[in-house]
């Protein structure tokens, strides 16, 4: 097996996965999936995640996935039966509909917490469990507050929501009885913000443009015909307008998160020592999800094992941690403290909600 990888003083991580060994575990899933009429597909996630989790190396040691798929599907069921049980509701009882928007707001930054600290409590490496502390009014301030904000302002504040969101998340992480900690610079977020936003500014003027461009071609061959149906050049602008926005957006989408990732995780910090360390290009990363787009679409889905295995190995070879000291020493002094701490875990939980 190949060591892993260390560019200086960084360790990174490696990914041995293999697409011919994936495509197995992702067809049975699938076969069940449809089977079981989306059942099995709690139990189809933990297989998928171990397999990654396991294949994912840091130092030549890997992740591990210890979800059930038990676990999974009680959390599933529950918040599946909760929206049941506000539709209900609604219907028997119209005027409640008017309060269900707010019931959702708040149950939601629950839901999340909760799901975050399932995601972290059911990985680990080297026999040391993650853990999250996050509550729900973090998780309201920073995902509900933070997103609101964001959508006001036109993406203006997206920085400083995204900055509000992953200090949530990383502040409230631990690995054993050692914190996480980031605090990236509103600046370096605004920088990896602008050309997102340029894409978006450029992309909506052209979907504009195209919209505009069909609803007068629509126009035109209308008035030659003697049809009086639905107003096909409305319909056509409508299209043809949305469709080329939601592109460019997808794309705009790609470019912030990577970007957001880089600073994020290059400024987070574990036991306040040992920096995290992420060097994604975000135009190749964006070259390998519109590839692996094209060539699944192409194959009718028969190829995505094969982009999953490629996305996740180009992710984990450009992501990795730099050790203040020896790496063999600090393992070994948090595997002391560690073990103990997280030897028992809450697993009565199963809201998936993953990082």
């Amino acid at each position: 097996m190949v060591e892993a990888t260390t560019a200086g003083n960084v360790t990174r991580g490696e990914f041995r996965g293999r697409a011919g060994e994936y495509f197995g575990i992702w067809i049975v899933n699938i076969l069940l999936t449809i089977v079981t009429l989306g059942i099995y597909s709690a139990w189809a996630k933990v297989r998928r995640n171990r397999y990654f989790y396991g294949n994912t190396f840091v130092d030549n040691h890997s992740f591990d996935y210890h979800a059930r798929g038990m676990q999974i599907f009680i959390g599933r069921a529950i918040v599946f039966g909760f929206f049941i049980a506000i539709q209900i509701v609604s219907a028997v009882f119209p005027l409640v509909g008017i309060i269900v928007p707010f019931v959702v707001l708040l149950a939601l930054p629950w839901l999340l917490s909760r799901g975050l600290r399932f995601a972290a409590r059911v990985t680990s490496y080297r026999n040391i469990r993650f853990d999250f502390k996050g509550t729900a009014w973090g998780a309201f301030k920073s995902v509900i507050l933070g997103g609101l904000a964001a959508f006001v302002s036109f993406g203006i504040l997206a920085p400083l929501a995204s900055r509000w969101l992953y200090r949530y998340i990383f502040n409230n992480l631990r690995y054993g009885d050692r914190s996480f900690s980031t605090d990236p610079q509103l600046g370096k977020l605004y920088r990896v913000w602008v050309l997102p936003m340029i894409v978006m500014i450029i992309g909506a003027a052209v979907a504009v443009g195209i919209g505009t461009m069909l609803y007068m071609a629509a126009s035109a061959a209308e008035a030659y015909s003697d049809a009086e149906d639905a107003p096909v050049q409305i319909i056509a602008m409508v299209y043809g307008t949305l469709i080329p926005l939601l592109l460019i957006y997808s794309i705009a989408a790609v470019l912030y998160r990577i970007g957001v990732r880089n600073v994020v995780m290059n400024a987070a910090l574990l036991d306040g020592r040992h920096r995290l360390f992420s060097d994604m290009s975000r135009f190749r990363y964006l070259w390998i999800m519109v590839s692996n787009l094209v060539v699944s679409m192409l194959t009718f889905g028969l190829m995505r094992p094969w982009a999953a295995i490629r996305e996740r190995r180009y992710m984990v070879e450009h992501s990795g941690i730099i050790f203040d000291g020896d790496i063999g020493e600090v393992m070994a002094s948090i595997e002391e403290t560690g073990s103990a701490v997280t030897a028992e875990y809450l697993d009565m939980e199963g809201f998936d909600f993953g990082f």
